[in-house]
């Protein structure tokens, strides 16, 4: 397959419209190889390298933009410069998702929201202008469950033995809200949740939500994200007809110890 042919079958999955308009997305390196082999992580790591090297891939989908924030010189001293550099020599492409695989309707905030039991009238929190069902997180009703019920859920959904928590978990939760990532500005569009997950959210921000009844469940960044890649992989390998295999290199970079 053509390197544009696997390029316009991603955005029939996940469309680069539907990103946010500060986020780089789509093609960001342009090898010279026909693609047969595909390896999908969320982060271009020095790991996750060696493992596409030692798997002789031809593309690798990164959930996270490797060049983001204004990169302004290629060099093995710049943040990813040595990844990006050996996938160039190999002439291996890269193509990052990011948020229009979140906000894509059965993308990575609707794969989210399956760790409830219920869930009913589920809406993005900020829906797209020309597709009501896509958008910014998710907001749903779920079946009536008390807060250390639905804490197990989450981690038997993510596949987690730890969460960060705060709030009341003895309290009956009736509504969610869901972010991958980071959910801090995108939970301050909503007026009322009884509970928000997401990977990571300002201290104040806890701290009000708290303070408005709410439980607030953080997992770590990529932790919200990472579970969603064999899905992901799937669609890739149905559609692209391509080898697409899950890094088992990848890890979210903090741990607890």
């Amino acid at each position: 397959m053509r390197i544009g042919d696997l390029v316009r079958t991603l955005d029939g999955i996940a469309p680069v419209r539907l990103a946010g308009d500060w986020d780089n997305v789509g093609l960001l390196l342009e090898g010279d190889r026909d693609v047969r082999k595909v390896l999908v992580t969320i982060d271009m790591t020095p790991a996750v390298l060696e493992e596409a090297i030692e798997a002789d891939v031809d593309a690798v989908l990164a959930y996270h933009p490797t060049i983001f924030g204004g990169l302004k010189r290629l060099t093995s001293r710049v943040a990813h410069g040595p990844e990006l550099l050996a996938l160039a020599r190999r002439g291996v492409h890269l193509y990052s998702p990011h948020t229009a695989l979140d906000a894509v309707q059965g993308g990575i905030n609707d794969w989210l929201l399956e760790a409830f039991a219920g869930v009913a009238g589920a809406h993005p929190i900020e829906p797209d202008a020309q597709d009501p069902t896509a958008g910014v997180g998710r907001f749903a009703s779920i079946d009536a469950v008390r807060g250390t019920k639905v804490l197990r859920a989450i981690k038997e959904h993510l596949g987690l033995e730890h969460l960060r928590v705060a709030g009341d978990l003895d309290r009956e939760v009736h509504t969610v809200g869901v972010c991958p990532g980071a959910g801090t500005s995108v939970f301050r569009k909503l007026r009322d949740c009884d509970l928000l997950l997401t990977g990571e959210m300002g201290h104040h921000d806890v701290l009000g939500w708290v303070a408005r009844g709410a439980v607030v469940v953080l997992t770590e960044h990529s932790n919200t994200e990472r579970g969603y890649l064999p899905r992901y992989a799937r669609a890739v390998r149905e559609a692209a007809g391509v080898d697409v295999t899950v890094s088992a290199r990848d890890r979210d970079p903090l741990s607890i110890r």
